[in-house]
């Protein structure tokens, strides 16, 4: 049985404070995996729920409250877990920027995740999320073309925008592989924090890498393909709709290798 637990401003929550939060939707998160009590990319964490606070509440709780938040519900866990930080206004109140609320921090840990094995196949879909920079609560479209992916016999959605570039999977950052060069699709699209770990890390072992957009039509020039999220740097991806993208797994090994030389922090 998956157990969870939720705190609210680094205190258990009550279920009477949790009951009006069902009914709310303006509120943004950031997700991480925690190995040993700690974090990677944490610092990107923090800039993610600081830079999301101020464009969604025109103001921003201090990361020294969200770390305090974050340590009291590693706490009362064990040392490997899925924890979802999100930070959202009091039901009821007008969510303007500037107005004079104070963001409340909700907490909720779970089981450690490692994302499925793959290799995965993706079907191509034209969506573009919403405010496509924010990880925002609420977004059923993403949800809906991935149950829709399933149905047709897919493990999950890749999103084609209006311009037919691919931005971004449901819930995964994409990236490509041409034999030499890492390749990270140019799209208005959320900025994963692993996807930024993986990025700084790759540049600090000198390995070459290049923003473009990338079209269906470009993947046949392309030698392996991968989504990555908070559970994993890289699972192999074996087609996006039509298209099929060969194994690569000098390029899975790289980004592994990648991800594991970012250290972990604690909060």
């Amino acid at each position: 049985m998956t157990s969870f637990v939720v705190h609210l401003n680094g205190r258990a929550a009550t279920a009477a404070e949790l009951a009006p939060l069902a009914f709310a939707g303006y509120a943004h998160f950031t997700a991480m995996q925690v190995r040993g009590g700690r974090v990677r990319g944490l610092d990107l964490h923090l800039e993610r729920l600081r830079s999301a606070s101020l464009e969604m509440f025109g103001r921003a709780i201090s990361d020294d409250r969200v770390r305090a938040c974050l340590r009291a519900a590693l706490e009362a866990g064990p040392a490997d877990l899925s924890l979802t930080a999100t930070v959202y206004l009091p039901p009821g109140e007008f969510a303007v920027a500037g107005a004079d609320v104070e963001p409340q921090v909700l907490v909720r840990t779970g089981p450690a995740a490692y994302g499925p094995q793959g290799p995965l196949t993706l079907a191509a879909v034209a969506y573009e999320r919403p405010l496509p920079a924010l990880k925002h609560v609420g977004e059923v479209g993403k949800t809906y073309f991935l149950r829709e992916a399933v149905g047709r016999g897919f493990d999950d959605a890749a999103f084609v925008d209006r311009r037919g570039r691919l931005s971004e999977g449901s819930i995964w950052n994409l990236a490509f592989w041409d034999g030499r060069t890492v390749v990270w699709p140019a799209a208005e699209m959320l900025g994963g924090i692993t996807m930024g770990v993986v990025r700084r890390q790759l540049d600090r072992l000198g390995v070459p890498q290049r923003v473009q957009e990338v079209t269906l039509a470009d993947l046949p020039a392309l030698a392996g393909g991968v989504v990555m999220n908070s559970w994993t740097p890289g699972v192999a991806v074996h087609r996006i709709g039509t298209e099929p993208l060969p194994d690569a797994p000098d390029f899975m090994a790289l980004l592994h290798r990648a991800y594991e030389a970012e250290p972990l922090t604690a909060p």
